[in-house]
C-alpha cells in the first residue's frame, strides 16, 4: 500500500465508475483532492501493477472524515478494505484526530459491516441523499 499519485488515475477512474455510479468522482475532483496535501491522505492498494483499491482522509480541524473508500470487485473479500480503513485510522491518530466520521449508504451492507467492526456507530441519517432516494447514514467513531 502506498500514496495515491497521479499516475494511477487512470486505473482509479474505472472503480470508481462501476463502484459508485451514477454519481463517481470525476478526474478533476481526483486531482483536486489530490492538491490539497497538508489536509488529504489518500491510499492506493496495488497487485502488482494494477490498482485494486484506494482510499482518503480530510483532516479537518476538529475531526478527521473518510472520504472514500474502495475496493475492485474482483478483489473484494480478501480483507483489502480492512487494511485501507486501518491504515487511514492510523494516520488520523497520527494527526492527532479522536473523531472520524464517515458517510455510507444505508443498502450498503459489506461497508457498514466494515465500519461497524471498528466502532463506528451512527450517528446522522440523511433520507433520500443518494440517487434513487437511498439514504445516507454519517457514522462516528471516537478513540
Amino acid at each position: 500500500m502506498g500514496r495515491l499519485r497521479w499516475w494511477h488515475l487512470p486505473q482509479v477512474l474505472p472503480v470508481e465508475r462501476q463502484l459508485f455510479s451514477p454519481e463517481p468522482w470525476s478526474e478533476r475532483l481526483f486531482w483536486s483532492e489530490l492538491g490539497q496535501v497538508d489536509t488529504r491522505h489518500y491510499l492506493v492498494a496495488l497487485r502488482g501493477e494494477d490498482v485494486v483499491g484506494y482510499a482518503g482522509l480530510c483532516d479537518y480541524p476538529d475531526e478527521a472524515f473518510v472520504q472514500t473508500l474502495a475496493v475492485a470487485p474482483h478483489a473484494q473479500g480478501e480483507g483489502l478494505g480492512t487494511r485501507l480503513l486501518d491504515a487511514l485510522l492510523v494516520e488520523a491518530a497520527r494527526r492527532g484526530q479522536r473523531v472520524v466520521s464517515l458517510e455510507v449508504r444505508a443498502d450498503n451492507d459489506p461497508a457498514l459491516r466494515l465500519y461497524t467492526r471498528h466502532g463506528f456507530r451512527r450517528t446522522h441519517l440523511r433520507r433520500g441523499y443518494y440517487p434513487g432516494g437511498v439514504d445516507a447514514l454519517v457514522l462516528t467513531r471516537r478513540s
